[in-house]
């Protein structure tokens, strides 16, 4: 996978249109004057999180002693599930999360597991798993997506008053259906390795 489509893969998983309305939900008892300092905090921290993940990761899944294929295979399964869930969202918080609504929110929910989410680390391990010498393609990737969503998330009041519910919406599920395409090219790219592979 190059840089430009590993890039694509986690903006799309990251998904930053789809936290636009939480971040506003998150931060509307927060000061004005706060709510930038706010964001951009909370985004460092999640960057902390996916540098973590990206370093570690792989060493993580070395210890499971997995193939490529599988990785490969596994990943496109993960992405397709990330991918239908952008195509038929669900609540992304229960009850449970509601509590965390008040007052100025840290780490949770906004650093993780908004922007970096169990999907997010995921993707980001198997990637380095599956081609450990494109560490730095990776993390280019991956700063990369991080800083898009970061302007998106720093943007979110005007998005929302540009774009209105419906269009965010109609935008995530657009993102979705082109990352199901995603997930069946590395899926089918695992089979092929699978079968490929000498007994």
């Amino acid at each position: 996978m190059d840089l430009v489509a590993a890039f694509l893969t986690i903006l799309f998983v990251m998904d930053p249109l789809g936290n636009v309305p939480i971040f506003l939900s998150e931060l509307k008892d927060v000061a004005e004057e706060r709510r930038q300092k706010v964001i951009m905090r909370e985004l460092l921290f999640a960057l902390l999180i996916l540098v973590l993940f990206l370093f570690g990761g792989a060493w993580f899944l070395d210890l499971l002693k997995l193939k490529q294929e599988s990785i490969s295979i596994a990943g496109g399964i993960i992405l397709f599930l990330i991918a239908l869930k952008m195509i038929f969202p669900q609540p992304k918080f229960g009850a449970v999360d509601e509590s965390l609504s008040q007052g100025e929110p840290f780490l949770v929910p906004l650093a993780t597991p908004c922007v970096a989410g169990p999907s997010t680390l995921a993707v980001t391990m198997l990637f380095v798993h599956k081609d450990p010498d494109r560490m730095l393609e990776i993390g280019l990737a991956l700063f990369g997506a991080w800083s898009v969503s970061a302007i998106v998330l720093l943007s979110s009041p005007l998005l929302l008053r540009v774009l209105r519910k419906r269009g965010l919406m109609a935008t995530e599920r657009l993102m979705g259906m082109l990352l199901v395409i995603i997930a069946v090219q590395m899926f089918f790219d695992g089979i092929n390795r699978f079968f490929a592979a000498p007994v």
